[in-house]
């Protein structure tokens, strides 16, 4: 029987330790714990785990081609922002996979995705307007958890989670600039999500992710990016 590297071999809840580090990377890139210009020092985050930094430079390895961490010769690795351009083409890449969902081997909505988009509604409505950008950005990322979970199709997922985290990390930027707008928008999307759930309609769930991905898109663009034409 082969030997399965212990770093690689699935824990209790199904991550393995290199994907809960990778995980917790980007979180909190997109949540500005680590910020553009940040170090990841590869011994603190191994210890914070109780591993050795085998785990943590495979976890890095495998966010780099995000664009959000690169290798500097003499300093090791950072994190970066996405440039204006590479923004935009992840949106633009986004709002095409949204329409894939309910098409690509789609999963049979369940009573569980219903029960949990109807709670996180329910969260949403009680914060009201006055949602802060880390708990709009923990809000999301569950929203996505969420859709993730719908998608069947293992390649569309794979792309789906990639674009997702690269989208995330303007987020907590554009929320901290237009407030209750995002509270708004959020609270919209979960309303048509639990609509498009009930009926069953995993179509009507793209075309609820692809909508709610245009308008987030049009708001980076109006507060984030520079016109392209100068």
């Amino acid at each position: 029987m082969p030997l399965i590297d212990k770093h690689l071999a699935p824990g209790p809840d199904g991550e393995t330790i290199v994907e809960s580090i990778q995980r917790l990377i980007l979180e909190r890139i997109c949540f500005l714990d680590y910020q553009p210009g940040d170090q990841l020092k590869e011994a603190v985050i191994a210890q914070e785990f109780g591993v050795s930094r085998t785990p943590v430079r495979d976890a890095i390895s495998r966010i780099s081609h995000l664009g959000l961490v690169e290798t500097r010769n003499g300093v090791g690795t950072v994190v970066v922002a996405l440039s204006d351009a590479e923004i935009r083409q992840v949106y633009e890449m986004r709002l095409e996979l949204a329409m894939l969902i309910g098409t690509l081997s789609p999963k049979e909505v369940s009573q569980d995705h219903t029960a949990l988009a109807q709670a996180l509604l329910q969260e949403v409505q009680e914060w009201g307007m006055n949602v802060d950008p880390r708990t709009y950005v923990m809000l999301n990322d569950r929203l996505n958890k969420l859709i993730a979970d719908l998608i069947g199709n293992v390649v569309l997922r794979s792309f789906w989670l990639q674009t997702y985290y690269q989208a995330a990390s303007t987020w907590h930027r554009v929320s901290t600039i237009v407030g209750a707008e995002v509270a708004k928008s959020l609270l919209d999307e979960l309303s048509d999500l639990c609509n498009a759930l009930e009926a069953g309609d995993m179509a009507a769930v793209g075309y609820v992710q692809r909508v709610h991905i245009g308008y987030g898109f049009q708001r980076i663009k109006t507060h984030l990016l520079a016109d392209p034409r100068g």
